[in-house]
């Protein structure tokens, strides 16, 4: 990631209004949580210090502060192994407070969709996020070049209306 990018948290921090997140791959790299999960392992959900992590403690505390958060998930079906892990995990996501949604891929074809998966602070300064093939993170970008903000913002307001929220979609 180059430097001149300030950090999720920082751009989090100043969040006054809203974040929303775009999510358009079927896999990302891989993580010891999901190797864990793909070998049986599960997360005891009752035990939340044993799941609970910074990153859900940062939300937690952003939402606390009246900032929306909403994460929206556009997946191929029948959805791949990641796909079906990140679901389950997507409790955690819920426990700290985003609102999360997923649309099949064939609901986008009249969507004009960006090409990266995205976070958008206060419907004004994107951090864009450039993968390799294999879902790992090159690097992020900011911008705030009005069209391109436009572009993601309807993008991300089109899926998220045809969306189906978290507890009702099933895999």
């Amino acid at each position: 990631m180059s430097s001149s990018v300030p950090g999720f948290a920082e751009l989090l921090g100043q969040c006054d209004r809203s974040a929303v997140h775009l999510e358009l791959r079927d896999c990302y790299a891989p993580t010891d949580r999901f190797e864990a999960w793909k070998r049986g392992e599960r997360i005891n959900w009752v035990d939340r210090e044993s799941w609970w992590h910074p990153y859900d403690q940062l939300i937690a505390d952003t939402v606390a502060r009246g900032v929306s958060i909403r994460r929206a998930r556009v997946v191929s079906e029948p959805v791949s192994e990641y796909i079906r892990w990140e679901h389950y995990v997507t409790h955690a996501n819920i426990t700290a407070g985003e609102e999360v949604r997923w649309m099949p891929r064939r609901r986008a074809t009249d969507i004009p969709l960006p090409g990266n998966d995205f976070w958008l602070f206060d419907g004004a300064l994107l951090r864009v996020h450039h993968f390799s093939g294999d879902g790992v993170v090159v690097e992020d970008e900011i911008t705030a070049d009005p069209a391109t903000v436009k572009l993601c913002s309807t993008a991300f307001e089109a899926v998220w209306e045809r969306a189906t929220p978290h507890h009702l979609y099933k895999i």
